[in-house]
């Protein structure tokens, strides 16, 4: 997976390449304007030492002389400026630059050509070079041409009025040296100062956007938090030399500061408001405990005593014990779901579950002898430290569940097995299954399922509440998983 980048990076990045736009773009605009301008001074020279060579042209020898007899030195070792003679002066004559190159061109024949190195001697042009100076347009204006070992040179080539053409060329090596050295410099100056402004940039990037570290570090922090109760610790605020004035940093800080105190003012109320229901939820079991017991005693006082009375006194006798049990298991349920809100140290011991789950078991075939019920345990038996009287009312209602809530010929399985460090306890039934609008809330307190699941008997809607409070006090998990034909309640506790 690719690493995402941070801001700081990105920043550096952004300022790291627009600097070096910026030293391009400088590095090319000065590197044209220089070439510019110098090509500018070659052109210069070039059009004056054209204009001296047209003003010399008196100084020719007679077209058709022989060879050698004027304007030469007659050794045959000057390699000059006609096609057979010696030195002339217009090649290297005074004031021209090493390297220049001079011909004259007479009814289509080189009278002069040549160039003057930088030791002052003369040389001949090749056959190669003097195809190529022929080639030049004679119209008066400076040509870059690459003469064939010479190199690169400004050459401009004028034809007088009786035919005579006149060629100069000035080398462009030294421009080229010139321009290749600044672009050398520029590079190396650009790269120093990419690389010295990145690292002030990251240096400069990573102090101002360490108070929205600061910021962010603050509110993963607190996304760590349990909220489900309590407050949020005041130790979790953006301190306050990172909340700049004026700064957007520091406007995020102080948002988060006020949205934190607003959170944990709200769970402060939540907190008292939840602890009022639950200590009257507490205090109302408790002190209804006792009327409930009294009701239901009087009851079968009366069931024992009333061999004369009428059949509907009989009846509404009846009732009123049922309804009595019934209100007892509900206060009963409450009460436990109370005493778990509020965390109290549970009796944990060892507890074989697996002989819990087989004396369940056995109790829920003889309260629902119209469904079939099956175990499948492992040989060795299940121990786990837990609340025996807790971890038992686990195990009841879920069969209790499964027994109220499917119809008469369903089969209902029980398992238990130690899956690694943990305990997995189940409860499947081939039922109608669970609507899935409903499986979200299905832990919820007084949450009943419809009519899908049929119903024989009353449900207080509290009794799978209690087996997520349960599960949840030692540690463990419930989950459900229900589909028409199937459903499998799976609780899940730390060996």
């Amino acid at each position: 997976m690719k690493r995402p980048r941070t801001l700081r990076w990105r920043l550096v990045a952004i300022l790291a390449a627009l600097l070096t736009v910026t030293s391009v773009v400088i590095g090319i605009v000065t590197v044209l304007s220089l070439q510019s301008y110098l090509l500018g001074q070659v052109d210069q020279n070039l059009s004056e030492a054209s204009q001296r060579a047209v003003g010399a042209k008196n100084d020719l020898p007679p077209h058709g002389q022989p060879p050698g007899t004027t304007h030469g030195t007659g050794n045959g070792t000057g390699t000059g400026n006609t096609d057979t003679d010696g030195d002339h002066p217009f090649v290297g004559a005074p004031g021209q630059s090493p390297n220049t190159v001079v011909a004259v061109i007479v009814d289509g024949t080189y009278v002069v050509q040549g160039f003057t190195d930088s030791q002052g001697n003369q040389h001949e042009l090749s056959t190669a070079v003097k195809t190529q100076l022929r080639a030049v347009p004679r119209d008066g204006e400076p040509h870059t041409v690459t003469l064939a070992g010479l190199g690169s040179y400004r050459v401009e080539s004028t034809a007088t009025d009786d035919g005579t053409v006149f060629i100069t060329g000035l080398p462009l090596a030294s421009l080229q040296a010139t321009i290749d050295q600044l672009a050398l410099v520029i590079g190396i100056v650009a790269i120093a100062g990419l690389l010295l402004a990145a690292g002030a940039g990251t240096v400069i990037v990573r102090r101002a956007l360490r108070p929205l570290q600061h910021v962010a570090a603050t509110a993963s922090a607190v996304t760590e938090l349990t909220l489900d109760r309590g407050e949020v610790p005041e130790t979790m605020r953006v301190s306050e030399k990172d909340i700049e004035a004026g700064s957007e940093v520091g406007q995020v800080g102080t948002a988060l500061n006020r949205l934190l105190g607003h959170v944990s003012n709200a769970l402060v109320v939540r907190e008292a408001a939840e602890t009022k229901v639950r200590t009257f939820v507490a205090d109302a079991s408790h002190e209804l405990r006792t009327p409930l017991a009294t009701i239901r005693a009087y009851a079968e006082l009366s069931q024992r005593t009333y061999d004369d009375a009428s059949p509907a006194l009989k009846r509404n006798v009846n009732r009123i014990e049922s309804e009595a049990v019934r209100m007892t298991s509900l206060v009963e349920d409450l009460l436990l779901l109370a005493r778990l809100d509020s965390e109290p140290e549970s009796d944990v011991r060892q507890v074989d579950l697996s002989a819990m789950v087989t004396e369940a078991v056995m109790d829920a075939h003889l309260a629902g002898p119209d469904h079939t019920w099956h175990m499948q345990m492992s040989e060795d038996p299940v121990v786990l430290e837990a609340d025996a009287r807790q971890l038992r009312q686990v195990v009841v209602n879920l069969l209790a569940n499964a027994r109220v809530h499917t119809p008469p010929g369903t089969t209902v399985v029980t398992g238990l097995k130690r899956v690694g460090d943990t305990v997995e306890l189940v409860v499947a039934d081939d039922g109608p299954g669970i609507p899935a609008d409903l499986q979200p809330t299905l832990f919820e307190r007084f949450v009943r399922g419809d009519g899908s699941r049929s119903r024989t008997a009353g449900s207080t809607g509290l009794g799978l509440a209690i087996v997520r409070a349960v599960a949840e006090a030692h540690g463990g998990t419930v989950a459900v998983e229900s589909a028409p034909g199937r459903t499998v309640f799976r609780v899940t506790l730390p060996a």
